[in-house]
């Protein structure tokens, strides 16, 4: 037996929410006493694979091929679950991204498993049970749920669990896997990204602004912090419903959910709908000149101040640390 973990592919380069799962399944093969091996589907390079043995991984299990060299629920669930009945894995982990989090219901199905996602600990084990801490009512609560399931899925929630190195020789072993018809209904013809932009769901930094910058035109200062700290864009929702800002920077409950190391909000009152989709920044920085601005609660660092002379007098700051 063993633990598995999906190591995901972006940009032919492991995500580093991948890292995180990888650290999370090692400490589950340690406490279990189980190898930890990994499956990694893309054409990337073996330099690249082989990263996966800083942080425990002793064998990778890549799956190359034209038919996957996108992503796609249904052939990846395929590929997952063939490698993990190839090891006959204990356990799965997967990081909970976007691919991941859709990725979940299919493999606990295919395999016959329970599931958990937005797991922030490991699991306890005792009577029979297995049971695990979890996120819910978008990050408000948590949660301690169980399953007399021998077999689980653990999907780990971004930034819950810190990300350490256990290096070790790991070996590349070259899986075969061809997708079946089923699983080939539905192909991906194009994908189109702003290439010249951060994506949200992968910044370390993002810097976002709301109403309190008056109007699209004061965008200009934003722009250059972000670009200053190679950080991306966000706005909560009400910027991006009056057209200030494109719907796709669009953080919060009902927009794009992140979690990236560091979170600025710059004249965002923080609405319990814009803290759902950011919750999971590990260091929130708050600039608001209304000391009673709700995201002040939230905050790690805040600065009271009009975002009109707070922002400038940072870029200038930095221009000069960077000088």
């Amino acid at each position: 037996m063993a633990i598995l973990v999906f190591l995901e592919v972006k940009d032919n380069k492991i995500r580093k929410q991948s890292f995180e799962a990888a650290t999370y399944a090692y400490d589950l093969a340690q406490m279990l006493n189980m190898p930890l091996k990994a499956v990694c589907i893309g054409n990337i390079s073996g330099e690249e694979v082989q990263k996966a043995g800083r942080y425990g991984v002793e064998e990778v299990y890549q799956i190359k091929g034209q038919d996957l060299d996108k992503f796609l629920e249904s052939p990846y669930a395929s590929a997952v679950v063939a490698v993990a009945q190839a090891v006959n894995a204990q356990h799965v982990v997967v990081s909970q991204t976007f691919n991941g989090k859709s990725i979940v219901p299919r493999l606990a199905i295919k395999l016959g498993v329970a599931s958990f996602s937005g797991v922030i600990a490991l699991p306890t084990i005792a009577n029979g049970e297995i049971q695990v801490k979890r996120t819910a009512y978008s990050g408000k609560t948590i949660q301690i749920v169980g399953t007399k399931s021998t077999k689980c899925i653990f999907s780990v929630k971004n930034n819950a669990y810190k990300i350490t190195e256990n290096p070790v020789t790991c070996s590349i072993v070259d899986f075969e896997f061809k997708p079946s018809a089923e699983d080939r209904t539905v192909t991906v013809k194009e994908v189109s990204k702003l290439s010249d932009k951060v994506s949200l769901t992968e910044a370390d930094v993002i810097v976002s602004a709301g109403r309190g910058l008056k109007g699209p035109e004061n965008w200009g200062m934003i722009e250059e912090l972000a670009s200053l700290l190679g950080a991306a864009t966000a706005c909560s929702k009400p910027v991006a419903d009056v057209h200030w800002r494109p719907h796709h920077e669009h953080v919060g409950q009902t927009g794009i959910q992140v979690a990236p190391n560091v979170y600025i909000a710059i004249g965002i009152s923080g609405a319990i709908q814009h803290l759902a989709g950011v919750n999971a920044s590990k260091t929130i920085i708050v600039i608001n000149k209304d000391p009673e601005a709700p995201f002040f609660k939230a905050a790690d660092y805040g600065v009271v101040g009009d975002a009109f002379e707070v922002v400038p007098n940072l870029i200038q700051a930095i221009k000069s640390y960077k000088g």
